[in-house]
């Protein structure tokens, strides 16, 4: 089976530093769990426009209310541990597509 084109993820937070390293670690973690390439991009919330060409998801700490042309998940549950793990398989359901 080939692998798909290596999916760009953008990991944002309000700084681009904190939590937006958390979330990051832990699809690192999954994206080598169930071998899917990813290309992780760690941003702060600002800078999500520049990649909207580019990118294929974005996973963010930060309250966002713009549309992109890719999907948004909020990704607060990893600060919280609260839906942790559907946050998970929501993010591992975008990377499968």
């Amino acid at each position: 089976m080939e692998q798909k084109k290596k999916k760009q993820v953008l990991v944002a937070c309000g700084a681009g530093v904190a939590t937006s390293t958390v979330v990051n670690g832990a699809i690192e973690e999954m994206a080598k769990e169930h071998n899917i390439k990813v290309d992780l991009v760690q941003i702060k919330i600002t800078e999500v426009g520049s990649y909207v060409d580019t990118a294929d998801l974005l996973v963010t700490t930060a309250m966002t209310k713009k549309e992109y042309p890719f999907p948004v998940i909020n990704a607060r549950a990893f600060l919280t541990g609260i839906g942790k793990e559907d946050t998970k398989q929501q993010i591992l359901d975008e990377l499968k597509k």
